[in-house]
């Protein structure tokens, strides 16, 4: 759909769903979500209770079975995509074709938690906090897009619903190259009209997510002049590595800080007589002398933008400053695949209306847009520039996700359930 008709959609969604009162078919739904809640939270505890760390192929695929023969009962045609070209264990994509809008509901199998993580088990910590592994991100999220479908065939609204269902298997940690790792997702999305993300987002259910920054990373390699250091500085001797790095990162700082949205941090900064460094462990050594002109520097850091536009510039802002080196060093900067951008959109910005419509219905209350600083980079941006309408962040809430102490507030599984099966639904019937 074009995305002028899916903004007529859209606004024309948005005036019907100035309501109040729910439905008939929204209360039972709400009814059916409460009476299933009990289900809901043991298939939780059940699929955080499997280590699904990313580079835990086995596992990856256990929770991914879980979650297929779920979609399978409820009428969709689900495909496992082998991970193996791209050293990852794969996705699970469940589709059921109907009328009306296009849906994609996007969600991950994986966690940052791997196997010889000391976090493997969910454990109640009171009546309302549930602590686990990959319990808000995303397991959680997971299951609300499954109880949400669950609610709307209860009422018999799925069976003619065009629904498509995405989770990947290594959102934390994508396979290479990216563009094989994410081409199920790609391909899924192709002539979809809505993507919703159920990740955490802000982890507060006061908020939605309409736009995220993407993440880059990128490498500087220095090289300079060995010599003595009471050398130091002499037209035939030159600044060495460190000084020419460092030359690089404050002309980055001097340029380029303070745009807004825009952040470019170094993460690690290496540098002496030799230096090693491995990327994907994102560990090094170096060996210096104080008395000595180092001959090598590496920096590794990330770069932050909201739009590919912001990125394009940031990149050649970095390679101009990197090309105009101190005497006798040379420089160089490499950037990764990365994530993209989701940049705000009009359209966005109107699914968010209908959802916090969905919620004050609810009398959850309403809900606003998190600023993008606070949105990481997430699966759903891939789907920008192919999905006209894309809104994220509607997941289990809680709190302190990648961490040990990681937990959710399981009086928002019902509540962020009930949400997503309204919002779907309204969005299905306009």
């Amino acid at each position: 759909m074009p995305l002028t008709a899916v903004l007529l959609l859209l606004t024309a969604m948005i005036s019907s769903a100035i309501q109040g009162p729910l439905t008939a078919d929204e209360r039972a739904m709400v009814a059916h979500v409460d009476t299933h809640n009990d289900e809901a939270v043991r298939l939780l505890e059940r699929v955080v209770n499997i280590n699904s760390g990313t580079q835990n192929f086995e596992g990856v695929r256990e929770v991914g079975d879980i979650f297929r023969a779920e979609f399978d009962a409820l009428g969709f045609q689900t495909t496992w995509v082998d991970g193996a070209p791209f050293k990852r264990a794969g996705h699970l994509v469940a589709e059921k074709p109907g009328t009306g809008p296009k849906f994609l509901l996007i969600g991950h199998l994986d966690t940052v938690f791997e196997r010889d993580s000391p976090f493997q088990k969910a454990e109640w910590i009171d009546d309302r906090y549930l602590r686990g592994p990959g319990i808000i991100d995303m397991k959680g999220g997971n299951v609300i897009i499954l109880q949400a479908l669950k609610a709307l065939d209860g009422i018999g609204a799925l069976k003619d619903m065009d629904v498509t269902v995405v989770f990947t298997g290594d959102e934390e940690d994508p396979g290479e190259p990216r563009s094989l790792a994410r081409q199920a997702l790609v391909d899924a999305a192709k002539g979809r009209d809505i993507a919703i993300g159920f990740e955490d987002g802000p982890a507060d259910p006061k908020y939605a997510v309409t736009a995220r920054r993407g993440t880059t990373s990128w490498e500087v390699r220095v090289t300079g002049k060995v010599a003595h250091s009471s050398q130091i500085f002499r037209d035939d001797v030159g600044f060495g590595a460190i000084y020419e790095a460092a030359r690089i990162l404050n002309a980055f700082r001097e340029r380029m800080a303070g745009e807004a949205l825009l952040t470019f941090n170094p993460g690690t900064f290496l540098g002496g007589t030799t230096v090693e460094f491995d990327e994907v462990q994102a560990r090094g050594t170096a060996f210096g002398k104080t008395n000595v002109i180092a001959e090598h520097a590496v920096i590794a850091g990330d770069l932050r933008t909201i739009s590919p536009e912001q990125l394009a510039r940031a990149k050649k802002a970095m390679e101009e400053i990197v090309k105009g080196s101190l005497p006798h060093t040379e420089a160089a900067i490499t950037f990764g695949q990365g994530y993209p951008p989701l940049p705000p959109s009009h359209a966005n910005a109107k699914l968010l209306e209908i959802y916090t419509r969905a919620s004050e219905d609810l009398g959850f209350g309403p809900v606003t847009a998190v600023s993008p600083e606070r949105a990481g980079a997430a699966d759903v941006a891939f789907v920008h520039g192919i999905v006209p309408s894309i809104i994220d962040g509607l997941g289990l809430m809680g709190a302190d996700d990648h961490s040990l102490n990681e937990r959710a507030d399981m009086h928002t599984l019902p509540s962020q359930t009930k949400r997503a099966a309204v919002f779907l639904y309204r969005l299905a019937n306009p």
